[in-house]
Order: C-alpha cells, then sequence, then structure tokens
C-alpha cells in the first residue's frame, strides 16, 4: 500500500491518482497520523452479447439454400460499379 500526505493530493495528485489506476491502495496522511485509504474501484466485467445470426438468416430467408451461381450473382450485384 502507498502512503501519500493530505498535501501530496493537493500537489502531486497525478503521481497518486496513477497509483491508484494501477490497482495500489493509497493511505492518506496528515500530521502522521493516517486519516483515509483511497482505493481503486473494482473493473466491471464486460460481457460482449453477439447477435444471433443464424436466427437473422432464417428470418430473412427462411430454409431457402442458394446455389453457387445465385451467390456469385448477388456477390456481382452487390460489388456493381466499384473499381478494383
Amino acid at each position: 500500500m502507498q502512503t501519500a500526505t493530505a498535501a501530496d493530493l493537493r500537489n502531486h495528485f497525478r503521481r497518486v491518482s496513477a497509483w491508484i489506476e494501477n490497482g495500489e491502495s493509497v493511505q492518506i496522511h496528515r500530521r502522521g497520523r493516517p486519516i483515509a485509504r483511497l482505493v481503486p474501484e473494482p473493473v466491471a466485467e464486460t460481457t460482449v452479447v453477439w447477435p444471433d445470426f443464424s436466427a437473422q438468416r432464417r428470418e430473412i430467408w427462411g430454409s431457402k439454400v442458394f446455389s453457387a451461381k445465385e451467390v456469385s450473382e448477388m456477390n456481382a450485384f452487390e460489388h456493381e460499379g466499384e473499381e478494383e
């Protein structure tokens, strides 16, 4: 645990906040006595929720199965007018 004085908070806040951002607790002292403790905020785990692409495909196309020729034509239509 790091220690800092109240004056350090006022004059060197960037250094003290860097300790906290790096996961360290900081004990604050005034006149040699501890008065407070700053602890880092717990990091919330984020979960990525992916869309259900299969359900979207079924909603749009149903159970249709495309031939290679149809896929090729759709691809050509999609890229029509683009330069390589």
